[in-house]
């Protein structure tokens, strides 16, 4: 767990300081930080990228195109890599602040 506490020290070291991160909208932003914690479990769980795309229908190089960000992550692709972890993303509705 250490390690992964440091990653993600990195991670938000990284968006800080990323020029790529400044024009980012929230739900943008969302996205990814989803996805770094999915990528974070999976090598905890110590899962490859082949044995989670396998689970779930995708090509090894597709899982590291989605992981290092050369494809914009969707919520459907999201979805799929947390189940393949066993994981479920729920969204809810509330009320926007004013």
């Amino acid at each position: 767990m250490k390690g992964l506490e440091n990653n993600m020290r990195t991670w938000e070291d990284f968006k800080r300081n990323s020029k790529s991160f400044t024009n980012m909208t929230e739900k943008e932003g969302n996205l990814i930080d989803t996805l770094a914690f999915l990528h974070a479990t999976r090598i905890k769980m110590n899962i490859s990228q082949t044995q989670l795309g396998q689970k779930i229908g995708m090509s090894q190089p597709q899982v590291a195109r989605l992981e290092n960000l050369v494809v914009q992550p969707t919520l459907a692709s999201l979805r799929k890599y947390a189940a393949g972890l066993g994981f479920k993303i729920t969204l809810s509705v509330v009320p926007a602040l004013s």
